[in-house]
């Protein structure tokens, strides 16, 4: 069986910080773990069964990120409260070269971008958080590997644009967008895998190696989780299973 996503996972200088402010953006649940980093929570109700975890690092960010959120809403009255929100708590925008385009992109107090999306049909029951969106130089391929990897589907695939979505229409898609920018330094956001209950920990790493991962070596030393790449060289973590 595929392994399953479990967590999108935030570098940051101050963990407690950046949690509070996505968890008051959102309106999600910041949990302290001992370890330093921070979990943030939704609600039942949102169908997000991924959490926010942000993790102490000491290297600043450099570059625009390759991955990021993007937010829903509902209307576009709802649509400025997210945004007019986002500003109270500290986040600033952001000009990517976007030009006129109806959604809005803001960057958090530690600089990681993110947009704050019109309304769409297709996002309707994300949730507060639409989708994770993942920079590639091939969306396509991209979508294959990530769909093989996890219980998501691949929904549209374009040459610019692939999407994947869970089977009952609920929670985060998955989308990558077509960049040509190169990846050059380790991701700030990526995320965590996991084998399902019962299963291994160790099989699942061999079975996304056949898929085209690479194992790499970020410093994790003995961590109980695996590090590798997908065939673009985005990291991600095969946790135990759960």
């Amino acid at each position: 069986m595929p392994t399953r996503l479990v967590n999108v996972v935030v570098d940051a200088a101050d963990p407690p910080a950046l949690a509070r402010f996505w968890a008051d953006l959102l309106g999600w649940a910041a949990t302290q773990a001992d370890s330093g980093e921070v979990d943030v929570s939704a609600p039942p109700e949102d169908g997000w069964w991924m959490d926010l975890v942000f993790v102490p690092v000491v290297e600043p960010k450099r570059v625009k990120n390759r991955v990021h959120l993007d937010l829903s809403s509902h209307s576009p009255t709802d649509q400025d409260a997210t945004v007019r929100r986002a500003l109270s708590l500290g986040a600033v925008p952001v000009e990517l070269g976007q030009g006129a385009v109806p959604w809005v992109v803001l960057a958090d107090p530690e600089g990681n971008e993110f947009c704050v999306l019109e309304p769409r049909p297709e996002y309707a029951t994300t949730g507060a958080i639409a989708a994770i969106v993942v920079d590639a130089a091939n969306p396509s391929a991209q979508a294959t590997f990530w769909a093989a990897a996890t219980t998501l589907r691949i929904v549209r695939d374009e040459p610019g644009f692939a999407s994947l979505h869970a089977n009952d229409h609920h929670g985060p898609w998955l989308e990558f967008l077509r960049i040509d920018d190169p990846k050059i330094t380790k991701n700030r956001l990526h995320l965590d895998i996991a084998p399902h209950p019962g299963e291994d920990q160790h099989q699942a790493v061999a079975r996304l190696r056949s898929l085209g991962a690479t194992p790499v070596n970020i410093g994790q030393a003995d961590a109980p989780w695996v590090v590798l790449t997908d065939p673009e060289g985005n990291e991600f973590c095969v946790l135990t299973p759960r």
